[in-house]
């Protein structure tokens, strides 16, 4: 969760008096109050509402909400006489290959919007980003920029600006070696032999993303009025969506939207993108789903609330909205706007007695042995991406994969294993304490003669780990499981495990896993820094060995 910060005096002034009623209506938004005094308002902001973030991003839900400015709001985007463009060179195609970006004009500036754009930046990268690791957001004064602007990669020494907070010229490296931001995140260029840079065409560097900007050219002050704003990562379709969050926050305050063209090889495109996009919802079942009988005008008017466009059963979702997947998140916003108040609680017309299923009771066990040893368990998606399950992995991408059609991120196909989730997890974690043990119980996806399959799998990793250390965790773990287990010369292993350093699992004589120590060239994909000792079975098979 996130907190925005608000001057209540302006709040009371643009949006409405804070008594109990407006603070109740705060509240049924889905954005509970966190804190009130007599000069601020803190609000909590859930990680689905990213566009929230900001006080004029809230104000725009609200009125909406207040019934005093519904329906979908839409925002011009100019064509200036002058030609704002963004050339992307290939060079970032393997550190950090694209950028969405936009220009405002004519905002009016003071201290209380500074410290707006200063903190939904931060809030952005903190949440949406994944601390920079998923984009980062640079803020410029136009003036101080001459397009067209390369957004390009260099040698670290070649790298050479004054950075923000600094009096002095720093190189790339230095950066990253001396200068507080630097130190920060220089785990997110870490191996690279080249770091990503904007620089305009009279080579003045604006930034070295995701790190820092330029002091000379990455300054905003109470004087700009026109600003240059990028928004650099690895997902194009979550950097759109970040700068039409960024632009229409700035058309709020004031500003004109203006267009950029972006250039990323012969492929050119205007940015920003403020098309809404439609997805049509059936009323039916919207209506069962919130166990309601909402007639269809009176849908239209609850999604106009909510700042939706709706006709004939066609919504129009605003453009920052990130987190509209499915007609079922329609539905949710439906039942915001109906008031989670008004339901009316049913007891079913059932009678039941519940108990555990024996299967959970043996999962459960697992859990609290493995536990007892000092692990932590992790729960992960069931849908991944082929460069995490498969290129990190050494693998090659099988055919017979499971793939999401229509899939909004890369996450678009179901895991066939848990071993690379694990892995992920602690090349998330290299700059966290070591040793690190950890496990999971989850399902994992195959096909087999056209059909999906669900199965259960145990997969444990440990860093710094080795085979012989496993082997006797797994061991104790199946002896208090009542389960007499052999380990097996193995007559093949995953490409992730290292010749000679592995076993399989086996069941009387069925093979159910395998247990080695992950190769180096894995390790070196996931940027791992300590050895990993890694097994996976299938759950399946130890519950059938069971008496339940």
């Amino acid at each position: 969760m996130a907190i925005v910060d608000i001057n209540r005096k302006l709040f009371e002034k643009e949006i409405g008096k804070l008594d109990e009623k407006m603070q109740e209506k705060i509240t049924m938004l889905g954005t509970p109050i966190e804190k009130l005094t007599k000069d601020e308002l803190q609000v909590e902001i859930s990680p689905n509402r990213p566009d929230l973030l900001s006080y004029h991003g809230l104000k725009r839900a609200l009125l909406a909400f207040l019934d005093r400015k519904t329906g979908l709001q839409k925002y011009r985007i100019k064509r200036s006489k002058e030609t704002y463009s963004v050339i992307v060179n290939d060079s970032l195609k393997e550190i950090r290959p694209y950028t969405s970006c936009a220009v405002i004009k004519g905002l009016r500036l003071n201290s209380e919007k500074i410290k707006e754009i200063i903190e939904i930046q931060e809030k952005l990268h903190l949440t949406l980003g994944r601390k920079r690791k998923k984009f980062a957001i640079g803020i410029y004064p136009l003036d101080e920029i001459k397009f067209p602007v390369h957004f390009t990669a260099l040698e670290p020494d070649k790298i050479k600006f004054i950075p923000l907070e600094s009096e002095r010229e720093m190189s790339g490296l230095e950066i990253l070696q001396r200068h507080p931001a630097g130190k920060e995140y220089a785990d997110l260029l870490a191996g690279k032999t080249k770091f990503p840079i904007f620089i305009d065409s009279e080579n003045k560097i604006l930034s070295m993303p995701p790190v820092i900007n330029s002091k000379t050219t990455g300054r905003v002050t109470e004087k700009t009025r026109d600003i240059f704003v990028e928004c650099s990562g690895f997902d194009r379709k979550v950097l759109d969506k970040c700068i039409n969050i960024l632009a229409s926050m700035f058309a709020d305050m004031g500003g004109a939207i203006h267009e950029v063209e972006m250039s990323h090889g012969s492929e050119k495109k205007p940015s920003p993108n403020l098309e809404t996009e439609k997805m049509e919802i059936n009323s039916a079942r919207i209506n069962t789903l919130l166990g309601l009988n909402l007639k269809e005008e009176e849908i239209k008017k609850l999604l106009e609330r909510m700042g939706y466009g709706y006709s004939k059963g066609v919504v129009e979702i605003p453009p920052w909205r990130i987190d509209i997947l499915h007609e079922v998140d329609i539905g949710e916003d439906i039942a915001i706007a109906y008031g989670y108040d008004k339901f009316i609680p049913e007891i079913p017309p059932i009678s039941s007695i519940g108990a555990e299923n024996p299967h959970e009771s043996v999962k459960r066990k697992a859990a609290e042995i493995l536990s007892g040893l000092g692990m932590l368990e992790v729960s992960n998606y069931h849908l991944t991406t082929k460069r995490e399950q498969f290129e990190n992995m050494g693998e090659k991408i099988k055919p017979e994969i499971i793939e999401v059609e229509n899939s909004k991120t890369d996450y678009n196909i179901l895991r066939e294993n848990l071993s690379h989730y694990l892995m992920k997890i602690l090349s998330e974690n290299v700059n966290n304490d070591f040793p690190q043990k950890i496990f999971e119980i989850g399902k994992v996806f195959s096909i087999k003669n056209d059909m999906l399959h669900e199965h259960e799998n145990l997969a444990i990793a440990i860093s710094p780990g080795n085979f012989t250390e496993l082997r006797q965790a797994a061991s104790y773990l199946f002896r208090m499981l009542g389960i007499e287990i052999r380990f097996e010369e193995p007559k093949e292993t995953p490409g992730w495990i290292i010749n000679g350093r592995a076993a399989s699992f086996a069941i009387e004589k069925e093979i159910i896993g395998y247990i080695g120590e992950v190769h180096p060239k894995i390790l070196k994909n996931w940027k791992a820094r300590m050895p990993v000792a890694i097994l996976e079975v299938s759950f399946d098979k130890i519950l059938e060995k069971i008496h339940l």
